[in-house]
């Protein structure tokens, strides 16, 4: 095969060769080839990403395990711990919708497993396009029941998520899947760096066939018009072989069979045995010829490159074997012995007998070339001074709220989240209906809240600002539950970075994450980078997708995300940092949204210090964000549930405001709404006083109660038809997806 021939196969540039010639002092040969296409790979190597994520605010005393391995690791206290991580499955789903999202679930179930952590909780992050773009129903359908279809089976609950759509996703979906296990107290955490010469290296798991062969470096590059030839690189799942897969694998981590374990995903057999190898500073010798296979006539590379589902490497004591066996053989799963771990730093690959290559593994894992992608300092874009243009077009309030619940953007998730178990297990206590998951801790009896963020039209609208909110948002949420967030994960969401318009946004996004992680002091614990989200030459938004994990002493009391009481006192808190057209403009063609004023982070970990101690209060009944689409739709989403209608007739906001109708669809960050006790309300009052969040604003909106969602004189409108909108909105756009 000719060099430009091999290179393009292989994915590799011209510069990239260079730099394997000078780490070899040769030129490759054999399968180092495929070992370096793999491992060099944008997937596995971060080599665009590295030197920027390095800027997040990542360790607190809570962090226990993070970069570096499979999934991050905190400490609840009281002897209980959780690991968490999120990842992209994009590719993957665009080209094969259902294969793509369940082996998504797959992944990151075997992410938390593989730290030792029983997995608790699954959620997931999903951008669609236009409803009438082609394949888009296909691309929901499919994705959807992948998920639910893989997450169902294996027995985990999926209990949130987020569901978003817009045209820049028409061409290029996201599909993030976010994945949390509970150590409980006599549960060890087992981590995946190879050690202990003469141990013996052992595969477990399915047997491997072909597909997925190349996966990492098609994950790795943009989308063409020959997409749909990339199917023989999605892999294919089995959620019963996985379950069976974790229930063994805890079983011998419990008895102490293993030294260290690490999920084949990604590149398959070579990322996790190069990987163990170079994170324990020792060297391994594989025999390929004794990896389980489906097909006697795969060949060497296609086993080191495949990403067959539910397999694992472990390394286990030669002593233990025999009881790491029996509990696999129990289990009817393969636990051969392939390998063994040396003290000389170098991987040897065999064949038959025969030697294929022996390389230092941190050739392969830390000598990937690091890019310093060209990038610009952040420029704000799309200000607007004038306060006229900060509001967004609205004639008639009643039509603009009942056509932002029809919209795709507005309408009823109900059709998504039906489709998934939301309470196997038994823990979940608040689940995909509530703007925060709520799963109870067994052994303590506390509460853990999950949520995901990222907006993506914040995104649109300043990158920084909307890295800043993907973080605030939901510790927002969580605080308005009453929980103290805790940690995230991450999953890095952008185009080509070797656009330096894109690699400008990606920097802009992660040092305005970081920024508000080090305000609230919410470390980044582990995560995912999916670059080259594009079709020809399109690029998705740029969506850093974010997972917050919280935690509460009790589950008594926590405030619900609709009004559950009649003639409770509305009230408003309002952060006055930023101003947005909101999504309403983005509805109307043409003009982008436009905003003005800056996140000013501290101020905002300030409103969760204060949200949470209101939301503790036995006499905060509701409580629930102003995010897209205002104020109006805020109040609609809160009436809709239990059909209590909300009076807002007068007050001190409405005197505050030149354009009501207007007023009630622009966008404040930040703004929440709380219904209270009415007989509480001083209560309420003196507690925000003496919490004192700098420049906080409080309005009394008026009370619930009645039938009608009203707003002064400018919107007026019977619950029974704001929902009938509501949940009616879905089928309109997906008229197949039943």
């Amino acid at each position: 095969m000719e060099l430009a021939a091999k290179l393009k196969h292989y994915r590799l540039n011209q510069a990239e060769y260079e730099k394997i010639k000078e780490v070899l002092g040769r030129e490759p040969r054999g399968v180092e080839w495929a070992l370096f296409s793999a491992l060099w790979s944008e997937h596995c190597s971060y080599k665009s990403s590295k030197i920027h994520l390095k800027k997040f605010f990542n360790k607190t005393e809570r962090v226990l395990e993070s970069f570096g391995e499979n999934a991050g690791v905190i400490d609840l206290g009281e002897g209980e711990r959780v690991a968490f991580k999120m990842e992209s499955h994009n590719h993957p789903s665009y080209i094969e919708p259902y294969q793509g999202a369940a082996t998504g679930v797959g992944g990151i179930l075997r992410d938390i497993f593989t730290m030792g952590a029983r997995p608790l909780a699954l959620a997931n992050f999903l951008c669609f396009g236009e409803s009438r773009a082609p394949r888009m129903s296909q691309l929901v359908d499919g994705v959807v029941r992948g998920i639910a279809g893989y997450g169902n089976c294996v027995g985990v609950p999926t209990v949130t998520g987020q569901t978003e759509f817009h045209s820049s996703y028409n061409g290029n979906i996201l599909v993030n899947a976010f994945a949390l296990g509970l150590f409980r107290p006599h549960m060890k955490i087992v981590n995946s760096r190879a050690r202990g010469p003469g141990n013996w290296v052992v595969y477990v798991g399915a047997k491997t066939g072909r597909d997925g062969v190349h996966g990492a470096s098609m994950a790795s590059e943009s989308f063409d018009a020959n997409s749909e030839a990339k199917k023989p690189t999605v892999q294919i799942g089995d959620p019963f072989y996985e379950k069976l897969l974790i229930e063994s694998c805890l079983e011998v981590m419990e008895k102490d069979l293993v030294v260290a374990i690490q999920d084949m995903g990604a590149a398959g057999l070579t990322s996790s045995s190069f990987e163990m190898a170079s994170k324990g500073g020792v060297g391994l010798t594989l025999h390929l010829d004794k990896v389980p296979v489906r097909d006697q006539t795969i060949s060497p590379e296609e086993i080191l490159l495949s990403e067959s589902q539910e397999r694992m490497l472990l390394i286990c004591e030669p002593a233990k074997f025999p009881a790491l066996k029996a509990v696999f053989d129990h289990w009817n799963l393969d636990a051969s012995v392939v390998g063994e771990v040396k003290a000389s730093k170098t991987v040897e690959l065999f064949w038959r007998g025969e030697m294929l290559c022996a390389l230092d593994p941190d050739v392969l894992v830390e000598r990937a070339p690091l890019y310093q992608r060209r990038y610009s300092p952040w420029e704000a874009r799309h200000r607007e001074s004038k306060p006229d243009k900060l509001l967004p077009v609205v004639e008639d309030a009643n039509e603009a709220l009942l056509q932002v619940l029809r919209d795709l953007r507005g309408t009823s998730r109900d059709w998504v989240y039906q489709q998934y178990d939301q309470r196997v297990g038994g823990a979940t206590a608040r689940d995909a209906a509530d703007s925060v998951a709520v799963m109870r801790l067994p052994d303590s009896g506390r509460a853990l809240g999950l949520v995901l963020g990222c907006r993506p039209y914040v995104m649109r609208w300043d990158s920084r600002q909307g890295g800043m909110d993907a973080v605030a948002y939901p510790a927002l949420e969580l605080a308005a539950k009453g929980f103290e967030p805790l940690a995230l994960t991450d999953c890095l969401n952008f185009g080509n970075p070797e656009k330096p318009e894109l690699m400008t946004e990606f920097v802009a996004a992660v040092e305005g994450m970081s920024q508000t992680c080090a305000a609230m002091r919410i470390p980044v614990i582990s995560g995912n980078v999916s670059f080259y989200n594009e079709t020809l030459d399109q690029n998705v938004t740029s969506t850093p997708t974010t997972g917050l994990v919280g935690l509460r002493p009790n589950l008594q009391a926590i405030p619900a995300s609709h009004f559950t009481e009649k003639l409770d006192g509305i009230f408003l808190l309002r952060l006055p940092q930023v101003q947005l057209s909101g999504q309403l403009a983005e509805l109307k063609p043409g003009a982008p949204m436009v905003g003005q004023g800056e996140i000013h982070a501290h101020a905002v970990a300030g409103l969760v210090r204060l949200l949470i101690q209101l939301a503790r209060q036995p006499y905060v009944h509701s409580t629930r964000l102003v995010g897209k689409f205002g104020l109006a739709y805020a109040l609609a989403r809160m009436c809709l549930p239990l059909g209590i209608g909300a009076r807002t007739a007068a007050g001190d906001w409405f005197a505050e405001v030149r354009e009501p109708a207007r007023s009630l669809f622009c966008e404040h960050l930040y703004e929440v709404l709380l219904a209270v006790d009415r007989n509480q309300e001083t209560a309420l009052r003196e507690l925000i006083k003496s919490l004192a969040v700098d420049g906080l604003k409080i309005f009394k909106l008026g009370e619930t109660g009645g039938d009608r969602i009203v707003a002064g004189r400018a919107l007026d409108i019977p619950v029974s038809e704001a929902k009938r909108a509501y949940q009616t909105g879905w089928e309109a756009h997906f008229e197949g997806l039943e």
